[in-house]
């Protein structure tokens, strides 16, 4: 049944319906959700209140402003990205469009281009609604927690992360250890900056304090900018003499959450599923060739996130009342927010400058999957 011919019923049943005694109603609101459909709830607002009038003619919605070759270009984008939300794609546009242009996976008019540039998060979402992808695995903890030293490392909660100045790093540790945490598995040393969002993952043969160290030390020197501090969870291989004594050593501030507190370290948690959880999923992975593969996937995975994947930064949370209202930066990339925090040195930024413009993000993303 058409809308109108919906309308026109409801002009005629709704007069009875409203005049009707109880159990006459009854009958009336089974034959009007038998013959429109309706749910049952929403027949009786219909049918309760005065009936709309039917239209003379329905108006349909105006044409679509962004043509295929928008879509089309807007779909290329999206993959080159790894499918990110709305407002994460659309401030990274204006530097990934000439980047995919350069690569030649793309070929815009200027028209197009201009399209491109100017569409919106509302709109991106709607275009790309169709295709989204959604998928809800999860992975399980293998912390235990160290209690030994824990006095002596001060303990720092998500809300004392007020560090302006990249260096200031969170750590964890995810566990490729499939539904069971038996027996010995790889796993992944994960850490974030704080300002930045800057990202290193460390594959670990097997969960020690040995390994976690080791990662820790390869990690520092690909980290482009000095190491401030390190805050960890409570597991045992973090809190250990031999990391309080290396913090102390080079003059980092080494901190914990608090134990049964997940949201102290968000940062890290955050890229433990969207990156980690994300490209190497929640199987079960073990010995040396799986952990050569996940030391190469890494390699490429660690340039492809920092210059390539944009992500929001909160800027302030006001509450009124019961209701929070959250205000979020122009999203933009690690290495975007490194840049324009001016801690690299002349000769780092000018690698790194040579690294951003030859690196092709689709290409990264195959060898990724790969």
């Amino acid at each position: 049944m058409s809308y109108r011919s919906k309308r026109e019923l409801l002009a005629q049943i709704a007069p009875r319906y409203q005049l009707a005694r109880h159990g006459q109603k009854s009958v009336i609101l089974d034959e009007c959700i038998a013959a429109t459909g309706y749910a049952r709830k929403y027949a009786i607002r219909v049918l309760t209140r005065p009936p709309l009038p039917a239209p003379a003619q329905i108006r349909r919605p105006r044409l679509p402003h962004y043509g295929a070759e928008v879509q089309a270009a807007l779909e290329v984008a999206w993959a080159a990205v790894t499918f990110v939300g709305a407002k994460r794609l659309v401030p990274f546009l204006p530097t990934l469009v000439p980047i995919v242009e350069r690569h030649h996976h793309l070929t815009l008019t200027e028209e197009v281009r201009a399209q491109l540039l100017a569409v919106s998060s509302a709109t991106v979402d709607r275009v790309l609604r169709v295709i989204r992808r959604t998928e809800n695995p999860h992975g399980i903890s293998t912390t235990k927690a160290g209690a030994l030293l824990t006095r002596q490392i001060p303990v720092r909660t998500f809300a004392d992360w007020d560090e302006g100045v990249p260096g200031f790093l969170e750590a964890d540790l995810v566990a490729h250890c499939g539904p069971h945490p038996d027996g010995a598995f790889l796993v992944t040393l994960v850490l974030t900056d704080v300002a930045t969002g800057w990202l290193e993952c460390q594959a670990l043969l097997y969960r020690s304090q040995d390994q976690v160290l080791h990662g820790l030390r390869r990690a520092r020197q690909l980290i482009p900018f000095p190491v401030r501090g390190l805050d960890t969870d409570n597991g045992g291989e973090f809190i250990t003499n031999e990391l309080i004594t290396s913090c102390a050593q080079e003059q980092i501030t080494f901190t914990r959450g608090r134990p049964y507190h997940k949201n102290d370290p968000c940062f890290v948690e955050q890229k433990n599923g969207a990156v980690v959880r994300h490209f190497v999923g929640y199987d079960r992975d073990e010995g040396a060739h799986a952990y050569r593969q996940l030391v190469e996937l890494y390699r490429a995975l660690r340039l492809y996130v920092n210059f390539f994947q944009p992500s929001l930064k909160l800027k302030e949370k006001r509450q009124t009342g019961k209701a929070v209202q959250r205000i979020y930066l122009p999203a933009q990339t690690p290495f975007a927010r490194l840049c324009a925090a001016s801690v690299l040195s002349d000769d780092v930024r000018a690698r790194m400058d040579a690294i951003f413009v030859a690196l092709d993000p689709v290409r990264v993303l195959d060898q990724i999957g790969q």
